[in-house]
């Protein structure tokens, strides 16, 4: 690390996380020596399309079919993970990022057996995180002793800095859409973003709140057509949720669809894409690991400073 880079740090109280790390490279060493880790991110451009509740219930899924799945809330200042999830963490990242928690500590499991890192909510600073800040975050990754076979990092609506940086640190990207024309827009504009600035050109897009199958898979034709024409990037129709009153009433009642109504639509729609998930690749270089992961947010914060 150079010593503008230490000076950042110290400047914002961030010594005190690097110091818990007395062996950073032995942390990182450790989990390469472990199997490789699926790691998502689950982007949509736009708020309100239910990005978070795919997120959840494709988590809770995942670890029905018998992973280890940890979901992060990376929404750096409007974390609501926990609600849909019905739990109430003590600690989340701000504790984190002042260097009075780790990862292990903040922590904590849902009834469904999804590990949840929860996000900080309403704390301003959170929202304005520098790019050195949110690298430190991801390092804080190289502490968790716990094994895990996918970790989906929930990211904020938009494209922020923090979400671009994020989904590109990221093996795996999903866009959820919906029926909505600035659905669309906005999830064309963050992939344009993302390959035109940093070369990510693939992407597993889901179409969401459909009245059917059919209607999702025509929004994903939409979307496909307008990037063929203009972008070097493949699209992936990873599936389509309709909307139904379970999902509505499960949100009401603090309870994931999966759990509470796992015979709806949506429900069966979850799971039908968290088994396309399990069925994808996984990566077995250096890339399918964790540490590919730290390192590559430590990486673009370096250049961002620099």
């Amino acid at each position: 690390m150079n010593l503008m880079i230490t000076k950042k740090i110290m400047k914002r109280g961030w010594l005190k996380v690097m110091l818990k790390q007395q062996d950073q490279a032995d942390g990182i060493r450790r989990m390469s020596k472990s199997k490789p880790v699926r790691v998502i991110a689950v982007a949509s451009g736009k708020g309100g399309v239910g990005k978070t509740n795919v997120s959840v219930n494709v988590g809770i899924s995942l670890v029905q079919m018998g992973q280890r799945v940890v979901l992060m809330d990376a929404d750096m200042g409007l974390a609501n993970v926990d609600i849909l999830l019905g739990v109430y963490p003590k600690y989340n990242l701000s504790h984190v990022l002042a260097g009075e928690k780790t990862l292990d500590e903040i922590m904590v499991t849902a009834p469904s057996g999804l590990k949840l890192i929860p996000g900080a909510s309403g704390i301003q600073k959170m929202t304005e995180l520098s790019t050195i800040e949110q690298a430190a975050v991801i390092r804080a990754f190289s502490e968790i002793d716990q094994q895990i076979d996918v970790l989906i990092v929930d990211t904020a609506a938009g494209i922020s800095a923090s979400v671009v940086n994020f989904s590109r640190a990221c093996q795996e990207i999903i866009i959820v859409i919906c029926d909505e024309p600035t659905s669309l827009t906005d999830a064309y504009a963050f992939i344009k973003l993302l390959n035109r600035d940093y070369a990510c050109n693939n992407f597993h897009i889901i179409a969401n709140m459909v009245q059917t199958v059919q209607q999702g898979r025509a929004l994903f034709q939409k979307l496909n057509k307008v990037t063929d024409n203009y972008l070097d990037v493949t699209l992936q129709f990873a599936g389509a949720i309709p909307y139904d009153e379970y999902l509505r009433e499960s949100v009401k009642k603090q309870t994931p669809v999966v759990i509470g109504f796992p015979r709806s639509k949506s429900a069966q729609a979850m799971k039908s894409i968290a088994t396309k998930i399990g069925n994808w690749p996984l990566k077995t270089q250096a890339g399918g690991y964790i540490e590919f992961f730290i390192e590559r947010m430590v990486k673009y914060s370096q250049k961002d400073i620099a």
